[in-house]
């Protein structure tokens, strides 16, 4: 394990559920937000993690909500991957490729105090 301590870069992609499980899977029924995992696990990052949103909104401004049935769908996916500047830049085109022009891209500077294997309980 390679460590990642101090100043690095947090790539976050906010996408819509709707989008992630519809639109955009490929012959194999891939959901995007697994596609991008997995794209950001083979360029050997050090780690990423997927988040689903309880509730948000976009460019459309309707409110996407569990609390509401019907517009439970287009709920905010999340990806968020913390390496090196070198590592995510070379990724981010990949990353803009799979998600064809929909969606958030963010950057942030980003202080990492610990990169720490888990042991288990």
């Amino acid at each position: 394990m390679r460590g990642i301590e101090g100043e690095q870069i947090l790539l976050r992609v906010i996408l819509s559920e709707s989008r992630t499980l519809s639109e955009s899977r490929t012959l194999d029924h891939t959901p995007l937000h697994r596609r991008m995992l997995e794209l950001l696990r083979q360029e050997g990052l050090a780690g990423a993690t997927v988040l689903t949103g309880l509730a948000g909104f976009g460019h459309d401004r309707r409110l996407h909500t569990t609390a509401i049935e019907v517009a439970a769908e287009g709920l905010p996916v999340v990806v968020e991957a913390v390496d090196t500047q070198e590592r995510i830049d070379r990724v981010l085109p990949k990353i803009e490729a799979l998600m064809g022009g929909a969606g958030v891209v963010t950057l942030e500077r980003v202080q990492v105090i610990r990169y720490g294997k888990t042991t288990p309980p």
